[in-house]
């Protein structure tokens, strides 16, 4: 991976960890800015348009929920990954962290190497989302499926016909897919696939993702358990 092609911005009122994660990731190669609060960040953001940017959880004034709550209401960072910085006792804040389009969390204190680390990674996933984006929005390439919102067909590779799903379980696979390695919240889901306004079993999402699974294949969606379900490949 080219370090130097990818922008990191950091946001954190502690000025320690602040040098610490800034030193790491400069050595390492990458473009980084820093920010010490939540309005700065947000304004940071908007300058250097990051591809990467890794949120404190309890900053003074805007936290960094509220940061990525308005991040996200920018398309331009639509595809922006979103990592939080938390500490081990802050872990109840997980849940209201992926509802507003967190990516994935890093727990403080870390070690230099689990960082950098933990960065290519959240990197490589940044990649896959733009080529996802890219071409036909109705269509994903991934792994060794194409799931066609066109046809509202599924194709896997090795399988001589086509998977069909009912409509609430392709749309369930399609908004899963559509970005690999996201941790989707049961609400956010209902949301999505179902509305806000439509009362459903508090069952339902298992039994549509069980279905898939047995049609699919049991490899792609991943259960996090007391939050939701991610798709990885």
């Amino acid at each position: 991976m080219d370090t130097t092609s990818y922008r990191i911005l950091i946001a954190d009122d502690e000025p320690d960890i602040l040098e610490f994660v800034c030193y790491n990731l400069k050595k390492e190669g990458f473009e980084v800015s820093s920010a010490s609060n939540g309005m700065d960040a947000i304004k940071k953001a908007k300058e250097v348009m990051p591809h990467l940017i890794l949120l404190d959880i309890m900053m003074p004034g805007m936290d960094g929920i509220e940061v990525c709550r308005e991040l996200r209401a920018i398309s331009e960072f639509e595809n922006t990954i979103i990592a939080f910085l938390t500490a081990r006792s802050e872990d109840y804040s997980q849940i209201v962290g992926f509802e507003v389009g967190g990516d994935d969390y890093i727990t403080k204190p870390i070690r230099p190497r689990v960082l950098i680390s933990r960065v290519y990674g959240l990197l490589r996933r940044f990649s896959k989302k733009q080529n996802l984006t890219k071409g036909n929005r109705d269509l994903i390439q991934i792994a060794d499926l194409d799931i066609n919102r066109e046809q509202y067909v599924v194709t896997k590779q090795g399988m001589e016909n086509k998977i069909i799903l009912p409509k609430k379980e392709f749309e369930l696979l399609f908004l899963l897919a559509s970005k690999p390695g996201k941790v989707f919240s049961r609400d956010e889901i209902f949301n999505k696939i179902w509305g806000s306004d439509i009362i459903v079993g508090n069952r339902t999402i298992d039994v549509h993702i069980r279905k898939i699974r047995e049609k699919v294949g049991e490899g792609y969606i991943k259960t996090i358990k007391g939050i939701g379900y991610k798709f990885e490949f």
